[in-house]
């Protein structure tokens, strides 16, 4: 299966900030605390899902991105789309090429995985992995501390306690 990080990245991205909706916009060091990825990386991928509207941005202080619909509305199988993955089992990539310029022997099995991956997936909304158990408990032992604590939420620095 080719899902790689970047795949991956936009989906657990996307997820943490629809876990986050509703709190204004999410800047995205924030993102890049929570779940490990670097700062650099998000952005090239939030660029892209800003591009097919699954983003919107806000610029000045205390902005950042949130969602351009509902959770309930986008489909994971879209957000991996919206950076140029594919899920494709396939060893041509659907090419029909795996063996001598032709499909091998396993060619149209791979091919039907890939469907139903991608249909297991386009079925699956931000909501839907949001309303699973344990998930909400998870992101909030996740968040970092508010800027009454001393983190600068647009990711310039730390602010002295009490700031």
């Amino acid at each position: 299966m080719r899902l790689t990080t970047k795949g991956r990245y936009a989906v657990t991205a996307m997820f943490d900030l629809a876990i986050h909706h509703g709190r204004g916009p999410i800047a995205l060091t924030d993102i890049a605390q929570r779940q490990g990825i670097s700062l650099s990386y998000l952005e090239q991928l939030f660029s892209r899902l800003r591009k097919q509207s699954l983003v919107s941005s806000v610029r000045g202080p205390g902005g950042g991105y949130k969602l351009a619909r509902q959770a309930s509305e986008i489909q994971v199988a879209e957000v991996i789309s919206a950076v140029d993955e594919n899920v494709d089992t396939t060893r041509c990539g659907g090419a029909h090429n795996c063996r001598n310029e032709g499909p091998c022997l396993t060619h149209d099995l791979w091919q039907e995985l890939s469907a139903q991956i991608y249909a297991y997936l386009n079925r699956i909304s931000l909501q839907d992995l949001i309303d699973r158990k344990g998930v909400q408990d998870l992101a909030e032992c996740r968040d970092p501390p508010g800027p009454e604590v001393g983190v600068d939420r647009r990711g310039v620095g730390r602010l002295p306690a009490g700031a």
